[in-house]
């Protein structure tokens, strides 16, 4: 799988209707969204996207679109390993409103969404199989209770030896596909339903969005150079002759 996502939404309902209906916002109105939501930061307008191709931008950029009844972000900035932690300035951005928040990345198999309404909490699930459940608040949600009952095991890969269990009872970006759907009515990997959104009709205007300071930026590259320093060397596997992978080295290529 190699779905990504960093979705913020505010919204006065349900919003696949406002998605289903989606104009070319005007761009005053998404640079202040922009504005309100990174309170500090410098804010440049850059080219134009889609949902179809921007719902997971790079560091430092942001989608976003305004509709009837409806905001949509696409930031990582501002999904959270622990959705709990909103901060208070975002929820009141969102006051009187449901937000919604849906964070999926592939490389870790991570997921998490959550909901609020009206400034309450009233479901969080955050997951991956190295760390675990990070964070599990409120009762879950109908497309989740197939995934808790043991409905969707994951099965190891063929041709692998010695395979552990799968830490978790379900792959995290299954239940995110699911949960996608569920909460903004479109999936990316997947058999799209004949109502999902047309994610290429939504129309996203870009934003180049930095701390002016530069010790977000600093931070981020501290922070990659130390995964870099603890990853360790490459591993190679190549398929046996029955089939089974087994780990090789650069020599046996």
């Amino acid at each position: 799988m190699g779905a990504k996502t960093a979705l913020l939404a505010f919204t006065d309902g349900d919003l696949r209707p406002a998605l289903l209906g989606a104009t070319r916002c005007d761009p005053t109105e998404a640079e202040e969204l922009v504005r309100e939501v990174h309170p500090g930061y410098d804010v440049t307008p850059i080219g134009d996207g889609t949902l179809f191709d921007d719902t997971n931008p790079p560091d430092d950029i942001t989608y976003v679109t305004v509709l009837a009844g409806a905001e949509l972000l696409c930031n990582g900035r501002l999904i959270l390993d622990r959705p709990s932690q909103l901060p208070e300035y975002l929820r009141k951005a969102g006051a009187g409103r449901r937000i919604i928040m849906h964070g999926m990345h592939s490389v870790v198999d991570w997921l998490c969404f959550a909901v609020w309404e009206d400034g309450v909490l009233v479901r969080s699930l955050s997951l991956s199989p190295d760390s675990g459940i990070m964070e599990n608040i409120g009762e879950p949600f109908d497309f989740e209770r197939p995934y808790w009952a043991g409905e969707h095991p994951v099965e190891p890969e063929p041709g692998w030896p010695d395979q552990e269990p799968y830490p978790l009872p379900f792959h995290p970006l299954e239940l995110g596909e699911d949960a996608l759907r569920a909460l903004f009515g479109f999936i990316i990997e997947g058999s799209p339903h004949p109502d999902d959104i047309d994610t290429e009709a939504v129309h996203l205007h870009g934003f180049r969005v930095t701390d002016p300071t530069g010790q977000e930026q600093a931070a981020r590259e501290a922070a990659y150079e130390e995964a870099l320093r603890t990853m360790g060397p490459p591993r190679l596997f190549q398929a046996g002759p029955d089939g089974t992978m087994r780990e090789i080295s650069f020599d046996d290529l």
